[in-house]
């Protein structure tokens, strides 16, 4: 009897193995991904090509849509000399591109165990104008607060913004095949500006990044790379949400797009997207790449087209998308219509940057043959093998975690003529500017919080300099609270101008009931 049951235990174990070698000859797990040099080299170049180009489309429209999508009768163009022209009158707009270049220098220079206070002493010292988490951070490094807290959301207002989403493109670049890797240097320098939802976004790019190395499937590639975000975000929810979409009203953008706004299209953070049309958050702007590369199914021209119709950061999100999916293409196979305006400025040095595309192409390169290595890949001749990652869930994080923004007063005053106010919540953010007829002053002011005095606060009238949001506290008791400010060295020419209060409570605003 007892050797009946073997025998039976047995034959069931074969079965078993049959039937996962079975599934495992459908669903193959992809352990090692083999390519030449030159592939290598043509991916790094189609995600660098890519985002500038994309950048580049998506410029003139650059949030001038706001809370709905750019109609179809509104032309989109792609003149000659598009590209060159941005270099020429407004190289600002290539922020994006530029902050990348700024890390990959870094990188470049101190090698791939470069600390993470040299990424951040670089971007604050740079020359370029910046926004938002970014400039905060800058601010707050430049004034003693360092990585990780420059990017946290108590010490930077605009943590869950897109900003380390635009500039992330480096991390999946230099990590092809590894989004685990690429996370690992984005954990790094991802919170120097950004925490949270804001940091997910980087996260997210970086690993779509990462993986059109070896896929060959913009679907598939947006599917593992969400895998890397931790189901209980937001952020997880609102792209699987875009996922799930895109199945349901699978030849209809639009629809993706009116069900993400209805759910999605809220910022509690940012100041001025508060309470405003205006959405900078990188939930919604990342569920806008997705809705672009799923639409757009592998044709670069729709992809760049559906990601920048879908408005707010209309420069950035093509940039991402075209990024992403120029990788996934290889440079030698995103159109022509495409490339031509980008070679007569290949050579050219990008604004504030001694980087031309040209010259980053090589460092990349030369920086994704480190990591290879380094993650237990092996570079032979003219071969070189990956050992590809399956994207594991970084950690948890959450911005303004039990704050609900509750109302928002347009103040439009002079410090001096509004110095002190009273609320009855858990937190506020002022929005406001220094200026000055002495570009080198700045202005310090005391904040009390019920008599308590808790900030002194240099306020650079530099823009370079500048603290992007004026004064902001959260985590206070709930209750009534009196705030007030002391302007310690006013002078002629200066003035302090205060344009908003954003209040927070620990409970969503009660709808108004009407009878």
């Amino acid at each position: 009897m007892k050797k009946k049951q073997l025998n039976i235990f047995c034959a069931c174990i074969g079965l078993l193995l049959f039937i996962g070698c079975v599934k495992s000859n459908k669903e193959p797990v992809r352990i090692e991904k083999k390519m030449s040099k030159e592939t290598l080299l043509d991916k790094i170049k189609g995600g660098w090509a890519g985002q500038t180009i994309g950048c580049t489309f998506g410029g003139p429209t650059e949030f001038k849509f706001n809370g709905v999508f750019i109609p179809d009768y509104v032309d989109i163009l792609w003149p000659d000399g598009a590209i060159k022209g941005y270099f020429d009158t407004f190289p600002g707009l290539y922020d994006d591109v530029y902050m990348d270049l700024t890390f990959v220098q870094v990188f470049d220079r101190l090698g791939l165990d470069a600390p993470v206070d040299s990424f951040a002493m670089a971007f604050a010292n740079a020359d370029y104008m910046l926004w938002a988490a970014n400039q905060t951070a800058r601010y707050n490094i430049l004034n003693g607060t360092m990585p990780p807290a420059s990017g946290h959301w108590l010490c930077n207002p605009h943590a869950d913004d897109i900003d380390f989403q635009i500039e992330a493109d480096f991390s999946g670049l230099m990590s092809p095949g590894m989004p685990n890797t690429a996370a690992g240097i984005c954990d790094r320098i991802g919170h120097i500006m950004n925490y949270g939802n804001g940091w997910y976004g980087g996260v997210f790019v970086g690993a779509m990044y990462s993986l059109a190395f070896v896929y060959d499937d913009i679907e598939q590639v947006v599917n593992e790379a969400i895998n890397i975000i931790p189901k209980e975000s937001t952020f997880y929810q609102c792209i699987t949400d875009v996922i799930r979409w895109h199945k349901q009203y699978p030849d209809d953008w639009k629809q993706a797009w009116a069900q993400c706004k209805i759910k999605w299209d809220n910022d509690k953070g940012s100041p001025h997207g508060v309470f405003n049309y205006y959405n900078i958050d990188a939930v919604i702007n990342s569920a806008y790449i997705v809705i672009g590369l799923l639409y757009g199914e592998g044709d670069y021209a729709r992809t760049l087209e559906i990601s920048t119709r879908c408005g707010f950061d209309s420069d950035c999100n093509p940039a991402s998308a075209g990024g992403i999916l120029g990788t996934m293409l290889g440079y030698s196979k995103i159109p022509e219509y495409w490339k031509k305006n980008l070679y007569e400025v290949e050579d050219l040095p990008f604004a504030y940057t001694d980087i031309s595309l040209n010259k980053v192409y090589q460092l990349s390169y030369n920086q994704a043959l480190q990591v290879i290595e380094r993650n237990g890949g092996k570079i032979e001749d003219g071969e070189i093998v990956i050992h590809c990652q399956t994207p594991e869930p970084v950690a948890f994080e959450e911005c303004f975690a039990g704050h609900y923004p509750v109302k928002k007063e347009s103040v439009n005053k002079n410090l001096q003529d509004w110095k002190e106010f009273e609320f009855d919540g858990i937190g506020f953010a002022v929005t406001g500017a220094v200026s000055s007829n002495d570009p080198k002053y700045v202005a310090r002011v005391e904040t009390y919080i019920d008599g308590e005095l808790v900030e002194t606060a240099p306020l650079p009238a530099d823009m370079i300099r500048r603290r992007e949001d004026l004064f902001y506290k959260y985590q206070l008791p709930k209750g009534v609270h009196e705030v007030s400010f002391k302007w310690l060295n006013p002078q002629p020419g200066a003035t302090i101008n205060v344009y908003d209060l954003v209040l927070y409570s620990d409970k969503p605003k009660e709808p108004v009931r009407y009878q």
